[in-house]
């Protein structure tokens, strides 16, 4: 099997991110995003992933954290695209059910290359540390369309906001590493339509 590995960077005038991501790693992460809590979000969904990333993200955090936070999503996206490359033998789908304490968080994925986001989740509090809420759903949204993925996530139970988000992210994370993962039954491409 060759290296499910890749490379992506995009510069704009609010952002400048450098990521790598390597879909058969063993879990270890260095993210710099200048967002503490996003950091400890990214550093959890690799590492119940199984995934190897690397995040160097510079932005324009004096207006606020959005442009890093959608921005990394984005760029994610495309990592986790192009390093499925044709997608020949993967599973293309993943779920998690995800308990973190109170929580209960579920996040299911089909790899289809037809971008769809739905989230159902409420948080009652504006920010996590240094990350505000609302950028969960607005970075999960990213990643979904950019990496041609259709996403649902939802809040199934909980309470503290901390453990909700963590919950989704884990979540994720494990629903990901199901979908990317090869089964040696699936000799081509997991669709009638012969791609995906």
């Amino acid at each position: 099997m060759s290296e499910r590995i890749a490379k992506q960077h995009r510069k704009t005038n609010e952002t400048d991110i450098q990521l790598t991501l390597n879909l058969d790693g063993s879990g270890t992460a260095r993210t710099e995003t200048g967002i503490g809590f996003f950091d400890h979000m990214l550093q959890g969904f690799a590492r119940h992933g199984f995934f190897d990333l690397n995040v160097q993200a510079a932005g324009d955090l004096l207006v606020d954290t959005h442009h890093t936070i959608e921005d990394t999503g984005i760029v994610l996206g495309n990592a986790i695209r192009a390093a499925l490359k044709d997608k020949r033998g993967i599973k293309r789908y993943g779920s998690c059910i995800l308990p973190m304490d109170e929580t209960l968080a579920l996040c299911a994925i089909d790899l289809s290359g037809r971008p769809y986001f739905a989230f159902d989740g409420e948080f009652t509090t504006e920010r996590v540390g240094y990350m505000d809420t609302e950028m969960v759903r607005e970075f999960f949204y990213a990643v979904s369309y950019s990496a041609g993925m259709d996403l649902h996530m939802r809040i199934l139970s909980g309470v503290n906001n901390h453990h909700m988000i963590e919950g989704l992210f884990k979540a994720f994370g494990r629903a990901l590493d199901e979908a990317t993962q090869i089964d040696p039954r699936i000799k081509d491409i997991m669709s009638t339509k012969g791609s995906l």
